[in-house]
């Protein structure tokens, strides 16, 4: 019986650490240049657009200053893209950090649909509020 404990806590305890794993964002999204907390504020220096692809209570939560929200699962397609940002202009994308995976599945999404200048902030709103940036 300890035996058949021992077996199913550690196949328990595989599936969940894997399950962990895949829950961290990639790096990098191909088409699209991934940005830290300080090119994303240089960016926003600029004047560059940014969306919010997170869920509507994070939005409302806080936000960066002027971002558009496109919830990634009901409001984020090409057209509600296209009405706030040219295909050939920059436009920064973020969620809720590494372990959020809404902000790559988005920036691979923008790429695909043609856009040109993507900016995939992988930290997302936790690293530009932690910096102490603006936040709304």
């Amino acid at each position: 019986m300890k035996t058949l404990f021992a077996m199913f806590f550690a196949a328990f305890t595989m599936v969940a650490m894997s399950a962990m794993a895949s829950t961290v964002s990639p790096t990098l999204v191909e088409g699209a240049t991934t940005v830290n907390a300080e090119q994303a504020k240089e960016l926003f220096e600029a004047g560059v657009v940014f969306v919010d692809v997170r869920k509507d209570g994070d939005w409302e939560a806080g936000r960066v200053p002027g971002a558009y929200h496109l919830e990634l699962k009901s409001a984020y397609n090409e057209g509600g893209l296209s009405g706030v940002v040219a295909k050939d202009a920059k436009v920064v994308i973020y969620c809720n950090g590494d372990s959020c995976m809404r902000s790559s599945e988005a920036c691979a999404q923008a790429v695909g649909w043609g856009f040109k200048n993507v900016y995939y902030f992988r930290d997302g709103f936790p690293a530009w509020a932690s910096a102490g940036y603006p936040v709304e």
